[in-house]
């Protein structure tokens, strides 16, 4: 496994400040699923983020970014995404190596941790209808308010190509 410091909230607002990329930041409980985060909707406008990190049959994965209480059709999405046969979920040592988060704090702003580009980002078209895209700052003691050009722009500027497909039901 390799050696990894990840980058943290900190780095990444500084990241954020130097594209000149916008964004809003609140700080608040830790919050390890959709349903423990209801009261923190009416605070923080825009469309709030479920993610799933999947892998495929050839070990290839892929961090979907789908809209919080959309439903993902796990025996179907991989035809979709272009994966090798059916997916299921990445095991969290992966996640902690390829994005440098830990389950809970799951993020498509972790695209700036997967520095050799083992993850394909992929936003659920329904999510990308939102003018603000809100995810966790990669830890979940906060919600990160960005707009949604600007996320493809970071995620592009770390160097992934972001796609934007119908992954939801």
């Amino acid at each position: 496994m390799s050696e990894m410091n990840p980058k943290t909230s900190d780095d990444l607002f500084a990241y954020l400040d130097e594209l000149g990329i916008s964004y809003e930041n609140m700080e608040h409980r830790a919050v390890f699923t959709v349903a423990e985060g209801d009261d923190l909707r009416e605070k923080i406008p825009g469309g709030h983020t479920k993610n799933l990190f999947v892998k495929d049959k050839k070990s290839r994965y892929f961090m979907l970014t789908v809209e919080e209480y959309a439903t993902v059709d796990l025996k179907t999405v991989h035809s979709l995404i272009g994966a090798q046969g059916r997916v299921s979920f990445g095991r969290p040592e992966q996640m902690r190596e390829f994005l440098g988060v830990e389950p809970g704090s799951v993020t498509a702003l972790a695209a700036l941790n997967d520095t050799q580009g083992n993850v394909t980002f992929i936003l659920d078209e329904a999510l990308m209808e939102n003018s603000v895209i809100n995810c966790h700052p990669l830890r979940n003691t906060a919600t990160t308010s960005v707009g949604r050009d600007d996320l493809l722009r970071f995620i592009r500027a770390t160097g992934h190509e972001p796609l934007v497909l119908k992954v939801t039901a």
